[in-house]
């Protein structure tokens, strides 16, 4: 490991071959770090993300296989010599009506919770100790509006973003003072994954203060503010327009 204060500042961001993650990726690029990208699947756009920072480096793993997780956090590491900042976004999802019960079965909510709240602690847990080694250590986890409101693409969804939430307060309670953990909750965000959902977006529209949707840029900033404010940990940053006003 390089000594952190004669290297860039190194960051990993999970999930981050498209939409939020590849724009938090770009947003810390443009800051100066080093910045790892990761994606289980979509090899090739990930490799292109890492491709268009400079410095970057792409990395393959599943942050729902324990060995994928640790060995990603020590490739890293070995690559860059050390690690600042874990942006937890890799994240899923299922669009199951809030009444359809029969339509959440167990199964999906373990296919869920194993990226949304497993896979981020996986990483947190082998980060750690890395992280304790920087003078600017912290984690931002990725969450969601549906995790304090009753709303999201489903309830399994919206409870493992609660989980993800509340972990972000446990956790900051516990690392610190070395380690600050905070979390952005974006509402509905203008991605590839949200172009078909017209109806709610249409009424993000009409009910939002600022009267559009946010795009990943707004969820990159937002992290990038929170990465940078260095008396704040524990905090659940909502990005979302406003709408949580309505």
């Amino acid at each position: 490991m390089t000594d952190s204060a004669t290297r860039e500042p190194v960051v990993l961001v999970t999930g981050s071959s498209s939409g939020i993650g590849a724009e938090i990726a770009a947003g810390f690029g443009a800051a100066g770090y080093r910045v790892a990208v990761n994606s289980a699947t979509s090899v090739a756009a990930g490799e292109k993300v890492a491709a268009d920072i400079p410095g970057a480096r792409y990395f393959r793993a599943d942050i729902t296989d324990d060995t994928e997780a640790t060995d990603l956090v020590h490739r890293v590491v070995a690559e860059f010599g050390g690690l600042d900042v874990l942006v937890n976004n890799a994240g899923v999802t299922r669009q199951i009506p809030h009444a359809d019960l029969a339509g959440a079965p167990v199964a999906v909510w373990r296919e869920i919770f194993e990226v949304n709240v497993f896979g981020t602690w996986r990483l947190t847990v082998a980060a750690a100790e890395h992280l304790k080694r920087s003078p600017h250590g912290q984690i931002v986890n990725i969450s969601s509006i549906a995790g304090s409101r009753p709303a999201g693409s489903s309830i399994p969804y919206a409870v493992s973003k609660a989980a993800v939430e509340h972990l972000t307060r446990l956790l900051a309670a516990t690392l610190g003072p070395e380690i600050r953990v905070n979390a952005v909750a974006p509402g509905l965000i203008d991605t590839a994954f949200t172009t078909a959902l017209t109806g709610p977006r249409a009424q993000v529209r009409e009910i939002a203060p600022l009267r559009r949707l946010g795009t990943p840029g707004d969820v990159a900033d937002a992290v990038l503010g929170l990465a940078r404010s260095t008396y704040a940990t524990g905090t659940v940053l909502l990005v979302d327009g406003g709408v949580h006003l309505r």
